[in-house]
């Protein structure tokens, strides 16, 4: 595809007031549950909308893309992405603000109800199945909840493989990473591959940053990020800790500019904690993180590899 697709344009998330929004909010929800869905339009119309909290995806041409809405029962609703752009991320940066939107309030959960097709979507974002299934609108949903009480405590590689995914999947152009030796077993699994792939083709100007403990390790192990560094090298740069306060600091985190983190102070473990919108910590870990990658020298070898 050309630069000048719009399929490849950049998009961001705005909150919108219902009245002033309303034909685009309606020109994305009706063509995705009325067109695709077949949920009849006195459904998807309904008096609930102008109680709401919306957000809308935009192109940078101001294209709608996408739409979301949080309603006073704290619950989350009419999310829909326009089919081009589905398994770009939109879905991801909509959730993320109605959630964001929930914290402002001081609530202490959201709830939603999730086309079965869709849990693994929500499961991602922390999302909890509770209940029963049911029928709506003529689809098997799901109730889901998440709590929003600060950070979660990830202790097993499932979990922490799962975060991961989510904190890359959600990124708009920057991800920080800082690891002894790239985690063998939590940064090459397909699922977090697969998301750093997507991440790195969007065509956005993205970047991922990885400071390393250890440089040698890795190309010793012929680690699955470098084979992809090495076919997108403006994306993936890489740097070693030489300062003896970085490298004795035990750290390690994955952090992304869409505020998502998980952070493990004793690097070499799996334990730790994680919240996939918190833009306050992932401020200190990036300024952490850029402050050592001042100080850290390039990684010259992996450049020999054509990185």
């Amino acid at each position: 595809m050309s630069q000048s697709d719009p399929l490849l344009q950049p998009f961001r998330v705005e909150l919108v007031e219902f009245q002033q929004a309303l034909a685009e909010l309606r020109a994305v929800r009706d063509e995705v549950f009325v067109g695709e869905q077949n949920v009849p339009i006195e459904l998807e119309h309904d008096a609930l909308d102008p109680l709401c909290i919306h957000v809308i995806a935009r192109l940078l041409d101001g294209t709608p893309i996408g739409t979301g809405r949080l309603t006073p029962e704290r619950h989350i609703g009419r999310m829909a992405v326009r089919a081009p752009w589905r398994g770009r991320g939109v879905g991801d940066a909509l959730l993320l603000a109605l959630v964001e939107q929930a914290r402002l309030r001081g609530w202490a959960d959201v709830h939603l109800n999730a086309q079965v097709s869709a849990m693994s979507f929500y499961e991602r974002h922390g999302f909890q199945p509770e209940g029963d299934r049911f029928m709506a609108a003529g689809m098997e949903h799901q109730a889901m909840q998440r709590p929003l009480d600060g950070p979660r405590v990830i202790e097993r590689r499932q979990d922490a493989i799962e975060t991961i995914t989510n904190i890359i999947t959600a990124a708009r152009r920057t991800v920080w990473i800082r690891s002894f030796t790239l985690d063998p077993g939590l940064f090459d699994p397909p699922d977090v591959m697969q998301a750093l792939r997507s991440f790195a083709t969007s065509g956005r100007g993205n970047e991922v940053r990885i400071l390393l403990h250890d440089a040698t390790t890795p190309q010793r192990n012929q680690a699955s990020m470098l084979a992809l560094a090495q076919r997108l090298p403006s994306v993936f740069l890489f740097r070693e800790l030489v300062d003896p306060a970085d490298r004795n600091d035990p750290a390690a985190w994955i952090a992304s500019d869409a505020g998502g983190y998980y952070l493990r102070a004793l690097g070499e473990r799996i334990e730790g904690e994680a919240e996939l919108h918190a833009p306050a910590h992932c401020r200190q870990l990036r300024t952490s993180h850029n402050q050592a990658w001042e100080r850290a020298r390039p990684v010259s070898e992996y450049r020999a590899l054509g990185l």
